[in-house]
């Protein structure tokens, strides 16, 4: 049986890759912080799910995930990742580097602590969860979308230097999800309009049908494959008069 890693299992997009891949025959290593909430969603797969509590916002927490990625691994899915509802103005440096420790350096070092396996091997896949603000400051004062393109960019690089050696690695970039992440982050999503929204058991599946067409990134849905086109080939100076998200600018009361 192939065997799947999935960080930021609990919620969200982690856990629809968890309850797909398991319903496709993959044997489970679920990571996250809560080790409640993992041992729930590895009885809800329903497959052979082992559990992994880590933070890897921290060295221990990272450290602990890519000794496991050390063993047989077919596919790892980083999905763990957060955001702050506040400008960088009124962010700290602690804050700052947390998140970037999460979102880029977490990433980094798991892939690199997967690909030697597969590639001497001559197969297996990592994907890498960024987002469609990965294509441009959609956020203004938000630190989020330039972690998120480091993602992006970075998936692509790898993605080209294993391209030859049996191995894909692909960034997944999905526009609003129905998950806890606003939540989590205290931002208020109430006034997006519903239509923005995307099903997280709809991103996995666009999700796993590019990593098998041999994208190197894939963006679900035909309205943001639109809204990154447009972000990718608007002028910058047109963009940056109307580049916010649906509430605002982050943290636009406290600058």
């Amino acid at each position: 049986m192939p065997t799947a890693l999935v960080t930021g299992a609990t919620a969200g997009i982690g856990a629809a890759f968890a309850r797909r891949l398991a319903a496709d025959g993959y044997d489970l290593v679920l990571v996250a912080r809560d080790a409640g909430r993992l041992a729930a969603i590895a009885e809800q797969t329903g497959g052979t799910a082992e559990v992994l509590p880590a933070d890897l916002s921290t060295e221990s927490g990272v450290t602990a995930v890519a000794q496991r990625l050390a063993g047989h691994v077919d596919l790892l899915v980083n999905n763990a990742g957060s955001t702050l509802n506040r400008s960088f103005l009124k962010s700290t440096a602690a804050d700052e580097t947390s998140l970037l420790r999460l979102n880029i350096d977490a990433v980094m070092r798991l892939t690199h602590a997967a690909l030697p396996a597969m590639t001497s091997r001559g197969n297996g896949s990592v994907i890498n969860v960024s987002s469609a603000s990965s294509f441009a400051p959609v956020m203004p004062g938000s630190t989020y979308p330039a972690s998120k393109a480091w993602v992006t960019h970075f998936s692509e690089s790898i993605g080209h230097a294993v391209a030859g050696l049996g191995v894909r690695v692909m960034a997944l970039c999905p526009g609003y999800t129905r998950t806890e992440f606003h939540d989590r982050a205290g931002i208020d999503m109430s006034k997006t309009p519903s239509w923005l929204w995307l099903k997280a058991d709809d991103v996995v599946a666009d999700a796993l049908r590019d990593l098998e067409r041999g994208r190197l990134v894939s963006v679900p849905d035909w309205k943001y494959k639109v809204a990154v086109f447009g972000m990718r080939h608007a002028p910058r100076s047109v963009f940056a008069r109307v580049a916010r998200d649906t509430r605002g600018r982050i943290g636009r009361d406290n600058l």
